[in-house]
């Protein structure tokens, strides 16, 4: 038996915050952990770096998992390694075992993402699973617009640690609710008994298959870009234009919220408009914003009012892409739908920790590189759904 209609749209929106959650909560105790261990600023940037490569290895495992077992077991187990690698974070000594540690808290927190899609497609179909992922973007919006400011006032409770000691206990909290409220939705029938050769041959399919390759990277290279402002906007915004730490997370809310707007524009408007059809046309706004802002960037024409501005646009635009691309690529996979789920977030977490390197790379005291890489990712994910997907 489901839970209640506005039950279930929490509990996976819970499940897919581990990102955002486990990224931005901690990134106004920057500086307090470089101090606290002590430890180099690009040390302790270098675990945020970790915790996105274990968020992209750990999927590939989860997704067959999840075909194999259930949905159910495999997220219990990515709770639990979560909040015992938090709890690690919460008492370490030194910025490499942290580093390590945060590896690990991607390696579990991982799970909730892939197994919030992959039930999706399990009760949903075309336009009501749009509408439940964007119930879900829905939810998720909110963990942007909440974490910086809950990390900001952790720290006025209590170290840096404390961060770390409430990821814990959420992941800990929602190992209860999803045991007890939020029933197996992978009947036994149903499910898979491949071995690895036929597992690596279910990733290699799907490579090959233009329709879910195309929309993959319609939601993926989008994404990136987001990646790349989420890195490099602390740099950016406090250190280049002089915005205030409690303004930073302002801005980071308003963008957040953006996306929350998007995404509930495309559930009411899925009965009336193909979705095919509202995907190209929120790509081609993305590619807009992006290239927009780099001239932005580039000319220095409207000063931060205009580099604030177009990136609210941008990020914004993630909200309708991703419910929309994410439920055309899945949408034929039935049978294969956690190593498809497995797949996007593998690819969404290895592109977005590229584009975040790559911003680095091209680090030049301005907003050029940002905007650049931002700019490149919108026109990719556009040119990649028109090339692959016919």
């Amino acid at each position: 038996m489901l839970p209640r209609p506005w039950l279930l749209p929490l509990i996976l929106g819970a499940m897919s915050a581990f990102g955002p959650l486990a990224t931005d909560m901690y990134l106004p105790a920057f500086p307090d952990i470089a101090a606290g261990l002590p430890a180099d600023p690009a040390a302790v940037q270098g675990t945020l770096a970790a915790f996105f490569a274990g968020m992209a290895t750990a999927q590939l495992v989860y997704g067959p998992l999840a075909d194999r077992l259930g949905r159910k077991p495999p997220l219990l187990l990515g709770l639990a390694i979560f909040s015992l690698a938090s709890l690690g974070c919460a008492t370490t000594a030194d910025v490499a075992t942290l580093t390590w540690l945060r590896f690990g808290q991607g390696l579990g927190g991982c799970a909730g993402m892939v197994m919030a899609r992959a039930i999706v497609r399990d009760l949903a179909e075309g336009h009501a699973a749009i509408r439940l992922m964007a119930q879900l973007g829905l939810v998720q919006g909110l963990a942007p617009i909440l974490a910086p400011s809950i990390g900001s006032a952790l720290l006025g409770f209590g170290s840096w640690r404390l961060i770390f000691w409430v990821l814990a206990a959420y992941a800990a909290a929602l190992a209860i609710v999803v045991a007890l409220a939020l029933p197996e939705s992978l009947e036994p029938e149903r499910r898979r008994q491949d071995g690895p050769a036929a597992i690596i041959r279910t990733y290699l399919r799907l490579l090959r298959d233009r329709h879910f390759l195309g929309h993959t990277l319609a939601a993926v290279l989008p994404l990136a870009g987001m990646f790349a402002y989420i890195s490099s906007s602390p740099f950016v915004y406090m250190e280049l234009f002089g915005v205030s730490p409690q303004r930073y997370g302002l801005f980071f809310g308003v963008n957040a919220f953006g996306i929350m707007i998007a995404a509930q524009s495309v559930a009411r408007l899925a009965k009336r408009v193909p979705p095919a059809r509202m995907l190209r046309a929120a790509l081609a706004w993305m590619s807009l914003a992006g290239a927009a802002l780099l001239g932005a960037a580039t000319t220095g024409l409207g000063g931060f009012a205009a580099i604030a501005a177009l990136v609210f646009g941008y990020v914004a635009g993630i909200g309708a892409v991703m419910p929309l691309a994410t439920t055309l690529a899945m949408g034929p996979q039935g049978r294969h739908a956690g190593s498809a789920s497995a797949l996007i977030g593998t690819l969404q977490f290895g592109g977005g920790a590229l584009a975040g390197a790559l911003v680095g790379l091209l680090h030049t005291g301005t907003a050029v590189p940002m905007a650049a890489v931002i700019a490149a990712c919108g026109i990719a994910g556009l040119v990649a759904l028109r090339v692959l997907v016919r």
